[in-house]
């Protein structure tokens, strides 16, 4: 008995509070009825903190990862020194992989940098040397990620498409953060930034700095500082980066 007493009564508490709500929702105790709606708010609030608490935050890509000879790509410039530039297989890992494929093929050497804009970036890695050039490899679906476009952060250019990067890449001078997410970085500067800085600028520039030879660390290549003769290039669709970002 007391317990179905209990239960009338309950009953009866949600009977007053619904009639309660409906009165103060037709305008009668307005002060009233905003303290409740700011009560409901603020138990939604709390149940959605205790779902994300559960499920648990997500989780950003960290800032640097240890340095592995494997994951490190070597650019050696006409510009006078080598260019170490950390992969993150981690956060592009298709990205990566299109890098080392295309270096251990000689795709790179001898290619130009031929956009470079002071203040914004320096992009390369195209066989036709106006930025509509490519490999014959298919293009990569995005990899956007939290990195941010960073002083010597390395992208991917690509053209409208999210999925048509190839084998173009750029280098960024200043911080551009309004290219985050709409790029796919896959690594960043390590050493040698002098050399990035001293690239030739120029839409194209009038003499262009070369990418002297390209390769992977752990592959053991000893820097150079003439040219080598490039392989054959091979054609592929276009990637290009969009303009400088408007002040």
């Amino acid at each position: 008995m007391r317990f179905i007493s209990a239960l009338k009564t309950v009953a009866i508490g949600f009977a007053l509070y619904a009639s309660s709500g409906a009165a103060l929702a037709q305008g009668g105790g307005r002060g009233q009825g905003e303290e409740l709606k700011k009560a409901e708010m603020s138990a939604i609030a709390e149940k959605n903190a205790k779902v994300l608490e559960q499920s648990g935050t997500p989780q950003l890509p960290a800032a640097s990862i240890p340095v592995d000879p494997q994951n490190v790509w070597d650019l050696d410039l006409s510009t006078g020194g080598r260019v170490k530039i950390q992969l993150r297989p981690d956060v592009a890992p298709a990205h990566v992989e299109r890098i080392k494929e295309l270096t251990r093929q000689g795709f790179y050497n001898g290619l130009k940098f031929h956009r470079v804009i002071p203040g914004f970036m320096a992009q390369g890695g195209d066989p036709k040397g106006d930025g509509t050039g490519g490999s014959t490899l298919p293009d990569l679906k995005q990899e956007f990620n939290w990195l941010p476009h960073v002083r010597g952060a390395v992208s991917m250019a690509r053209a409208q498409s999210e999925d048509s990067a190839n084998s173009q890449f750029f280098i960024v001078l200043l911080p551009r953060l309004q290219l985050d997410r709409k790029y796919t970085i896959f690594g960043r500067v390590i050493e040698g930034m002098q050399y990035v800085d001293a690239i030739a600028p120029g839409e194209p520039p009038a003499n262009p700095t070369t990418i002297l030879q390209a390769s992977i660390e752990s592959d053991g290549r000893p820097p150079v500082t003439a040219p080598i003769a490039p392989p054959a290039s091979s054609i592929g669709v276009p990637s290009i980066l969009p303009s400088a970002p408007k002040k």
